[in-house]
């Protein structure tokens, strides 16, 4: 289980137009946003990365890289990418879903086309989303076993004020014995 204040795992994967993401070589002044999602078939996917892309200047004003990552093809992710008309946001592709569940996220099989008419995957992971610190070290983190109901960047976005403005710290840390 990922444990805040503890290392995220490792995470290499290619990019769109950035070249290859590669988190031990991510710099970034306060934290690095990994956005974890469906695929090209999720709508609700698609409205979600729409608003984390309008709010990415916010994100990057406050020392906060973006990416959204999925095990999508390269053609599926720029299709994606396309779809939402991202210009700010980095998206990576080709996510192993063993890596995915490394990283805790739920994988789920196949449905056939969604209701936008397009096929799941035979396999692919659930969403996740993670503020890391740029020692890697895991700030925040949310992963679901459903497409709906996700956090919302908006107030993720206050909560990231808050927490620069007050130095707060990870919480969830506590691992030892109950």
């Amino acid at each position: 289980m990922l444990v805040p204040r503890q290392m995220a795992p490792g995470l290499v994967v290619e990019t769109l137009d950035h070249g290859s993401f590669d988190l031990a070589l991510e710099a970034p002044e306060r934290m690095t946003l990994i956005c974890f999602y469906r695929g090209l078939h999720c709508p609700i996917c698609a409205m979600y990365l729409k608003e984390l892309e309008r709010l990415t200047p916010e994100f990057a004003a406050r020392g906060i890289t973006t990416i959204a990552i999925s095990s999508d093809s390269e053609p599926r992710a720029r299709a994606m990418q396309q779809k939402i008309a991202a210009n700010n946001l980095r998206f990576g592709y080709g996510l192993a879903l063993s890596e995915a569940r490394r990283w805790g996220l739920f994988i789920s099989t196949s449905r056939g086309k969604t209701s936008i008419g397009i096929d799941e995957p035979a396999m692919f992971s659930e969403p996740g989303l993670f503020l890391l610190r740029p020692d890697r070290t895991i700030y925040y983190l949310s992963v679901q076993s459903m497409p709906f109901v996700r956090p919302d960047f908006k107030g993720l976005l206050q909560a990231v004020d808050f927490m620069i403005e007050h130095d707060y710290p990870a919480r969830g840390e506590y691992v030892g014995e109950l």
